[in-house]
């Protein structure tokens, strides 16, 4: 990025975005018209994208078998799986961490929180990525990294026009549901997806803009892929003596569902805690992966499956309950292999080919036991696609018009809607999370109706809490302990044994209870405290969930600890300090969604103003600086607003360092972009 030729492709490429907006505001076009335009250009850019990407898939996928004919079967896509594996760990972890894993969260993500603001090369790097981990074998589909690519594109047109929050939304929303059309010859699907799932509401602004780049994207991949439907369905009649073996099924995709929620974010759980360099995880999960397709004689585990539910479909579904179920799990676990390890790939392909399994299971049961009425076990797997996957994405709408576009068979929609709904209630009930909001649920962001609602999200319990508490000796005797209640005015105070490893935790209550008695002198700490099973906080949590905590009991205090050692007390959070952090949560939300406030003075008050954020990286020359000695270089009219480190918001001063990936927003007049952009062009991303 630092090289020579960078600079200038970059200054063409900001430069032109500005130029066009000028233009913009000069001609005043409608905004119906204006968002039109640009809406079809991210479909049509985002169906083209589709082309390529399928084309990479092709010739890498040509290349392993070449290898394969070279070096033998096994050790050939041994070397392909684990080389792809090596690679996209390493270009992942360099250069766009978002595009490891499904790539679905992390638009929802960059929607909630950063106004849509996805970085541009999250769209190269995911296709090359997500290329090299499916073309070799691994366990993923192709709909999560093109649904990524279609929204980097939609959110870089939007930054380039300098359009507001909201409109970068939509064109993030836009370019999700290209992805899902192009993908899958598949437009209405495609528009429902981004509005169901990406957006999560329904709204008519939003609505013309994503079926006019759904339906644009449909037109270049029917002209460049296929027209024809993604599987060759027969005619399946439907009686209504089936509807309770499709309750049934739907009862079972739920769990499925679930199941496959909980072992994917198992594995990525498990490899996350690994001391490896990521390089080494994607390699060893793409291994791993092998090892698991290599127990079945087909090896139908590896890549998307798609090809193998069409062929299974189109034969009526005439398989072995036993090989169904070897093919459930396989599957499972490759793609909890392939995609926990770091590598890219969506999850939409493997949830169909499971939801394909389980309805051919429940089809072949049907058939044997009543086989005049439930006659074709090849119905009950397309009806078991839409299920899980529904199930496990927890978007009923979506699921059941993709199947449908998919085999493009209108008789099964009763029992479609009948089992895919069923599905999503009981998943829902037994597990809260989907498959795409629980990776966000993990890092304390909370979604409702696509928006991070909750205001204390982003601040942590280390921002909060009191560090250097009062620790109690568990040997204390209880007069002390009196003293120090009546000195400090505290409720209570963390236990802790001769090592400090907390112990349990003592209150006023507990003193008062035992103070009348006449023994209660010879008494200590540890005959009255609360010992065993403590509420505790870890230094990394968001405030939100600590209110949770403190409610379920009515307790007032908390020790917080690490997660490294959970025994050693390193603060303690009360109710008081999260009531004073409350304030600045709402401080950080004003800073985090500048759309509202922000927004309305970037065209209204001020016009000539706009805000970009620049990502330091490990060689630009501002990194491990403070922003003293860097302002001299800065232009004049020029204002630092936030740092974002880590997913914490922190409020710059002249004597803050600057860290490698580090997103600072700056406020600057537009006239010196480019002068901002040189400080830190020499290896820093920016967006505007």
């Amino acid at each position: 990025m630092a090289n020579g030729r960078y600079k200038p492709t970059t200054d063409l490429i900001w430069r032109v975005g500005h130029k066009l907006r000028q233009y913009i505001d000069q001609v005043q076009p409608p905004d119906a018209l204006v968002m039109v335009l640009i809406a079809l250009f991210v479909g049509a850019g985002t169906g083209l994208g589709a082309v390529v990407f399928v084309w990479l898939l092709r010739q890498i996928k040509l290349f392993t078998e070449q290898l394969q004919i070279w070096t033998g079967d096994v050790v050939g896509l041994a070397l392909a799986m684990g080389s792809a594996g090596l690679l996209v760990g390493y270009v992942v972890n360099r250069w766009a961490k978002e595009a490891k894993g499904h790539g679905v969260p992390e638009v929802m993500e960059a929607l909630a929180l950063r106004g849509g603001r996805i970085r541009p090369r999250v769209a190269s790097i995911k296709v090359l990525a997500s290329s090299l981990t499916i073309g070799t074998g691994g366990s993923a589909g192709r709909e999560g990294p093109i649904v990524q690519v279609g929204s980097a594109l939609g959110s870089t047109v939007g930054q380039l026009l300098h359009l507001s929050a909201d409109r970068i939304r939509t064109l993030v929303a836009c370019g999700a549901a290209a992805g899902i059309s192009a993908t899958f010859n598949a437009p209405i699907a495609g528009a429902i997806f981004a509005l169901e799932v990406i957006l999560g509401k329904f709204t008519v602004s939003y609505f013309g803009a994503v079926v006019i780049s759904s339906v644009a994207a449909s037109v270049i991949g029917r002209i460049y892929l296929s027209d024809r439907p993604a599987f060759s369905v027969p005619a399946y009649p439907f009686h209504f003596q089936e509807l309770p073996f499709y309750v049934i099924l739907g009862v079972l995709a739920a769990l499925v569902a679930v199941l496959f929620i909980r072992m994917l974010y198992f594995f990525e759980e498990r490899f996350d805690e690994w001391q490896l360099h990521p390089a080494f995880k994607a390699g060893l999960g793409m291994l791993l992966t092998l090892g698991v397709a290599l127990l079945l004689p087909q090896r139908q585990a590896l890549g998307p499956g798609l090809e193998f539910i069409g062929e299974a479909i189109a034969e009526d579904f005439s398989l072995s309950l036993g090989l169904m179920g070897a093919l459930l799990i396989t599957k499972m676990l490759a793609t909890g292999f392939t995609l926990g390890s770091g590598n890219s790939g969506g999850v939409f392909a493997p949830g169909l080919f499971m939801g394909a399994v389980v309805g051919g299971m429940v089809g072949s049961v049907a058939h044997s036991v009543w086989p005049e009425v439930a006659i074709n076990p090849g119905a009950y797997a397309i009806v078991g696609m839409a299920a899980v996957f529904s199930g496990a994405a927890r978007a009923p709408i979506t699921a059941v018009l993709i199947v449908f576009e998919m085999s493009n068979d209108y008789k099964l929609i009763l029992p479609l809607m009948l089992a895919t709904v069923l599905s999503t209630l009981l998943a829902e009930y037994l597990f809260p999370e989907s498959i795409y909001t629980l990776k966000l649920r993990l890092k304390g962001i909370s979604l409702q109706r696509g928006r991070d609602l909750d205001v204390m999200q982003n601040l942590q319990v280390k921002e909060a809490m009191t560090v250097d508490p009062y620790l109690v000796q568990a040997n204390m005797p209880l007069p002390q302990l009196g003293d120090l209640l009546q000195r400090t005015h505290h409720h209570s105070f963390p236990v802790v044994d001769e090592d400090l490893n907390l112990v349990g935790m003592v209150s006023l209550r507990d003193y008062e209870r035992v103070a009348n008695r006449e023994n209660h002198e010879d008494m200590h700490v540890q005959d009255i405290a609360t010992v065993g099973r403590l509420l505790t906080a870890f230094e990394d949590e968001p405030l939100s969930e600590i209110v949770q905590r403190l409610a379920v009991r009515g307790i007032n205090k908390l020790p917080v600890v690490t997660r490294a050692n959970p025994h050693r007390v390193v603060g303690a959070i009360r109710r008081s300090d999260i009531v004073k952090a409350y304030n600045v949560a709402i401080a950080r939300r004003r800073k985090g969604e500048p759309e509202q406030d922000i927004e309305k003075l970037r065209f209204q008050s001020t016009p000539q103003m706009c805000f970009m954020d620049i990502e330091i990286t490990p060689e630009s020359p501002a990194a491990k600086k403070t922003l003293a000695s860097v302002a001299p270089q800065l232009p004049y009219e020029c204002v630092v607003v936030s740092v974002r480190r880590q997913g914490s918001l922190l409020v710059p001063h002249g004597n803050t360092v600057l860290q490698p990936n580090d997103v600072l927003s700056v406020f600057v007049r537009r006239s010196d972009e480019a002068q901002l952009r040189d400080c830190f062009l020499a290896a820093s991303s920016i967006q505007a």
